[in-house]
């Protein structure tokens, strides 16, 4: 995007905070171009693919990966950047790498690593993602991990515990002094909820765990349900689900962008800084839009993710990331040579901590159909 089109509150490649290891300027991209492209050529953006959203890879294959769900969410959040002249490079470089540090088997194999982490310092898919790029993918010959931009690397930063960001540096200042991030960073994080949402509809849809009048006790599916059946009388049930999630789609990408556009004249920020001063988000959805994305989610949250179904899922998904700890844990040599050496490394630095933290790396870097044929092989 050419600088003449940004707004003045959007985030600039010229006035970047910059890369922690200094590189020549790119000659046919802007920095945060460099970026995007730097982290859809790594390998943990292809694992994506074979990482769970909601149902693990043997399930079908129409059902979204985490890579889809990453495609998802930056045509999402690019559309929204455009209208709103913010930087599109940037906003497409956060929501590709938001979910590098994502581990096989979704939320499940999160939750189960933090668990089997809790005595070494926790694990938090943010802040692997973060790890990522900044270390454990190895590409470059001066520097180790992607070396992206601070605006990058801030946006994939969504959350983070207070205890962990005390050891970030700038990066982490802003969750210590409760500032903003830039308005690329914040519109990823809206359009991932716009996209695991209405996607999650669709696959829940497609796999018989939801039926149509079971959604229809949310406002949101139920006001464009009904308007399409209206409209369309008698249209086969595959199509009237895929007319409704368009048509929620569209009411919660208009009513981001306008709620946006009032928030940011109102605030009339004069720059980023400005923007990380406002004291409180400048991208989001109407008072009354937040109440029904907010109830989709609840319904969701009881009929999906809990569905009998999916638990049997996350279970047995909880299981195999617990035993794989626990067999790399007491014997690194298990592991592949290259991560047993740094096993040995970072224990003479950290003992114990550095172990786990390794063989978090490399569980986190599995995707589910790795991580089932590793749990097979050392059980």
């Amino acid at each position: 995007m050419a600088t003449k089109t940004l707004a003045i509150y959007a985030a600039r490649s010229e006035t970047s905070r910059g890369r922690k290891y200094p590189e020549t300027p790119p000659t046919y991209r802007t920095e945060y171009d460099r970026d995007r492209d730097r982290i859809i050529h790594s390998s943990a953006f292809r694992r994506l693919m074979y990482k769970t959203q909601v149902f693990v890879y043997d399930e079908g294959d129409h059902y979204r990966t985490r890579l889809t769900h990453s495609l998802e969410v930056a045509q999402i959040a690019r559309s929204v950047a455009r209208v709103l002249d913010l930087n599109e490079p940037l906003t497409e470089a956060i929501a590709l790498a938001h979910d590098l540090g994502h581990t096989p088997f979704g939320h499940a194999g999160q939750d189960a690593l933090n668990e089997a982490m809790k005595d070494y310092g926790g694990f938090e898919h943010n802040l692997q993602s973060l790890r990522v790029v900044d270390l454990l993918e190895e590409r470059y010959a001066e520097f180790p991990g992607l070396n992206l931009t601070f605006e990058a690397r801030e946006g994939i930063l969504k959350h983070c515990s207070l205890k962990n960001v005390r050891t970030l540096g700038e990066l982490g200042e802003r969750f210590i002094n409760r500032t903003q991030p830039s308005l690329e960073a914040q519109l990823v994080d809206v359009a991932d909820a716009i996209a695991y949402n209405n996607h999650d509809v669709d696959d829940g849809l497609r796999s018989g765990l939801l039926t149509v009048d079971e959604l229809k006790e949310t406002t949101l599916f139920r006001e464009h349900c009904e308007d399409v059946r209206h409209r369309y009388p008698g249209l086969p049930l595959r199509r009237l689900a895929h007319e409704t999630v368009r048509r929620m789609m569209n009411a919660l990408i208009t009513d981001l962008i306008q709620e946006s556009r009032q928030r940011l004249e109102a605030a009339a920020p004069e720059n980023i800084e400005a923007v990380r001063k406002a004291g409180k988000v400048l991208i989001g959805f109407s008072e009354p839009m937040a109440e029904k994305t907010s109830e989709l989610h609840r319904f969701l949250y009881k009929h999906l993710y809990e569905h009998e179904h999916v638990r049997q899922m996350t279970d047995n998904a909880r299981q195999m990331v617990q035993s794989l700890f626990k067999a790399y844990f007491e014997d690194p040599s298990r592991l592949p040579q290259e991560s047993a050496e740094r096993v040995k490394q970072e224990e003479q630095e950290k003992g114990e901590s550095g172990r786990a933290r390794i063989v978090a790396d490399y569980i986190a870097g599995m995707t589910d159909r790795y991580a089932t044929k590793e749990h097979q092989r050392t059980t």
